[in-house]
């Protein structure tokens, strides 16, 4: 058996990897398959040679992730997990693990005064889309964060004065897109079919900023079937579940983009509710690949950012 010394440079970030009664130091140790023994600002790490090889690499990349990002929060959880499959992803491909994935820009400082980064390549691409296009396509499981990025960005532009509103809509398909009969008011009709969305919000903004800006109409619920007719100017258009939109739904809505906005369309194919053949999500992204203009982000199973069980439960559908 191998033994080796590895001391962090940040005591904070020590300090966090061990977690509360050395939790973390125990996730590490089932996740890397090593000893860990915490000494000093470190760690003696004790197990096959290869493997302490590979958690040596791994330590080193979560290291310069942190000291890379000094404004961004202690690195959780779930970074352990992405930094992890990153780590063996890069090392099966060219031995380049202490390369660690940099984003390119913080997208928001929360309310709570947390700081959000893209955490993978695509969703990186994803808020440069955004930056760089009037309408962007995000394509891809769920889990990848595309309702919460786009969310996001859009309350970044939306405090930055970039845009004077959020448009948040999406297909009410289980109601069949007739809101009429359902109780309440127009929001309470659409508030079920739009909960990510508000807990996006809740997160980016918070609670009372949320409900004052609806209040103000500077974030505007509108389900698909009322978007006709309409011109959306300096907006941000979030348009979730795409792939539950028929193809004059879509064409509708993109038409709807008006001066100085931005329009996000998310989707996932593999949870299409209408009936068969009706979706004109697929087609219309390829319709619009290679167009000035719109940029099409595709993500897939590495990029999925809730709790690492969910990439294991997106494989397993697959295989059925």
């Amino acid at each position: 058996m191998r033994k080796e010394q590895f001391i962090f440079e940040s005591q904070d970030l020590y300090r966090k990897i061990c977690g509360i009664n050395d939790n973390g130091v125990r996730v590490l140790e089932k996740q890397l398959e090593i000893g860990l023994i915490p000494r000093g600002n470190g760690f003696q790490v004790e197990g096959n040679s290869q493997k302490v090889d590979f958690a040596l690499d791994f330590f080193k990349l979560l290291e310069t992730n942190y000291r890379d990002r000094p404004d961004r929060d202690l690195t959780d959880s779930f970074d352990f997990s992405y930094l992890l499959k990153q780590a063996t992803r890069e090392r099966k491909k060219d031995d380049r693990s202490n390369e660690p994935f940099k984003p390119t820009e913080k997208i928001l400082t929360t309310y709570r005064g947390k700081h959000l980064y893209p955490r993978t390549k695509n969703q990186d691409k994803y808020i440069q889309s955004f930056l760089n296009n009037l309408i962007t396509f995000g394509v891809g499981p769920a889990g990848t964060g595309k309702t919460f990025l786009s969310v996001a960005t859009a309350c970044r532009f939306l405090q930055n004065g970039v845009i004077d509103r959020i448009v948040l809509t999406r297909p009410a398909v289980e109601a069949g897109e007739n809101l009429g009969f359902l109780p309440g008011d127009l929001n309470q009709k659409v508030d079920p079919y739009l909960r990510p969305v508000y807990d996006a919000l809740n997160e980016c903004i918070g609670f009372e900023k949320t409900q004052e800006y609806i209040a103000l109409t500077k974030i505007e619920i509108a389900p698909v079937a009322f978007m006709r007719g309409r011109t959306l100017s300096n907006s941000f258009i979030i348009l979730d579940e795409a792939q539950n939109c028929t193809l004059s739904q879509l064409k509708m809505i993109m038409t709807r983009l008006g001066r100085n906005s931005r329009m996000c369309i998310s989707g996932d194919v593999t949870q299409i509710d209408l009936e068969h053949g009706r979706s004109g999500f697929d087609r219309v992204v390829n319709l619009f690949r290679n167009t000035e203009g719109i940029g099409l982000v595709f993500f897939g199973k590495e990029d999925i950012t809730r709790h690492p069980l969910v990439e294991t439960i997106v494989r397993k559908f697959e295989e059925l």
